[in-house]
């Protein structure tokens, strides 16, 4: 790519971002090309589709969470690695209000621009899924992607004005849910997730 199109290419995902942050996946690109002073066609040119455009403003970002998950798979107990991971992934998506929607629709849609990226965040959750239940740390009946579907149903809440002085109360109780327990030995399995859950920062 030539530098002056690379320079175009970068302005407008700076403005992108900053209007996706302001308003939504859901704002239009016409409207994005008209803040970054370009037309329609150039945006295209470099963003065909809606999510060819978020791919690029968000792929650092999921490369950062396979990241933060291989890290933590490596290091934190598995219980502890699971919910911050988790706590991660939910803050992050509230970057964009209304990104998981897209997220959830782009990982079965093998035509989407998002969906090797999404494909790839399942995989690392279900990797600290797995580890923890090796242990007895988290409950056995459910996969990397009911842990995907939980992602967006807690990063919807907190998208929600009227819910989201509540996200944070529900995350420890879905991380609850999630936890049995077992690992720490207490003898109150609920009490012990609950105890992990809002004990992580």
């Amino acid at each position: 790519m030539r530098a002056d199109a690379r320079k175009n290419r970068d302005h407008v995902l700076a403005v992108a971002g900053a209007a996706l942050a302001e308003h939504g996946v859901d704002v239009s690109l016409r409207d994005i090309a008209r803040r970054a002073d370009v037309g329609l066609a150039t945006l295209l040119r470099h963003f065909p589709t809606r999510e060819a455009l978020l791919e690029a403003l968000l792929h650092t970002s999921f490369e950062e969470l396979t990241a933060r998950a291989d890290a933590l798979e490596a290091s934190g107990s598995p219980e502890e690695a699971l919910v911050v991971w988790l706590r991660d992934c939910v803050g992050w998506t509230t970057e964009y209000r209304g990104v998981t929607v897209l997220m959830a629709a782009a990982i079965e849609d093998t035509e989407s621009a998002l969906h090797a990226s999404c494909v790839t965040l399942r995989a690392a959750g279900a990797r600290l899924l797995t580890r923890a239940q090796a242990v007895g740390a988290a409950r056995a009946d459910i996969d990397g992607t009911d842990l995907f579907a939980l992602i967006a149903a807690l990063a919807w809440l907190g998208d929600q004005p009227a819910l989201a002085p509540r996200a944070g109360r529900l995350f420890d109780v879905v991380a609850s849910a999630v936890l049995t327990g077992a690992a720490a030995g207490d003898d109150s399995a609920a009490g012990g997730a609950k105890s992990v859950a809002k004990g992580i920062v």
